[in-house]
């Protein structure tokens, strides 16, 4: 994990709020000048620590108005059944996340559709049908209180922790 200071942190969480901000904006907000800042965000580029970056949209904006946490379980756990689910699920545009998880479920996937109908079709001609799929069960979402993607920023640990 790479060593991240105070100006980092600080770095990410304006990026995250606003990821098409102009080198020299995020250089003052975070109390650089342009090119230490600049050589910081490459470092957390190469390093791995700023993925990607993309736009988060409204989803039912774009005709995808039914969301639901899909929790599967599968047959077996060999290596080849779990392969072929994620690689089937990688495929899928409707699963736009999936978790593998501990507990009750083997994964918890978030699905996109435009109405129950779609989802019907997907959950009984593609999910169901799946490489190793023995079950699932589906809670649809109702109401988004909070839908931050986020990290939860925190102080680097020296600073949460001081000596």
């Amino acid at each position: 994990m790479p060593d991240l200071d105070a100006i980092d942190h600080r770095i990410i969480a304006e990026l995250q709020r606003d990821g098409r901000l102009p080198i020299v904006e995020l250089a003052d907000r975070v109390g650089l000048s342009a090119t230490p800042c600049l050589r910081r965000v490459k470092r957390l580029e190469a390093d791995g620590v700023i993925m990607r970056y993309a736009a988060l949209v409204d989803t039912r904006r774009l005709g995808r108005g039914v969301q639901a946490l899909v929790e599967v379980t599968l047959e077996d756990h060999s290596e080849a059944v779990v392969e072929a689910f994620e690689a089937a699920i990688r495929d899928r545009p409707e699963v736009v996340a999936c978790f593998a998880m501990t507990g009750e479920m083997d994964f918890l996937m978030l699905v996109q559709v435009a109405d129950l109908e779609a989802y019907s079709t997907f959950a009984l001609r593609t999910l169901l049908r799946m490489p190793g799929v023995k079950g699932s069960r589906s809670s649809f979402i109702m109401q988004t209180i909070k839908s931050d993607l986020a990290y939860a920023p925190m102080p680097p640990a020296r600073e949460r922790h001081p000596p």
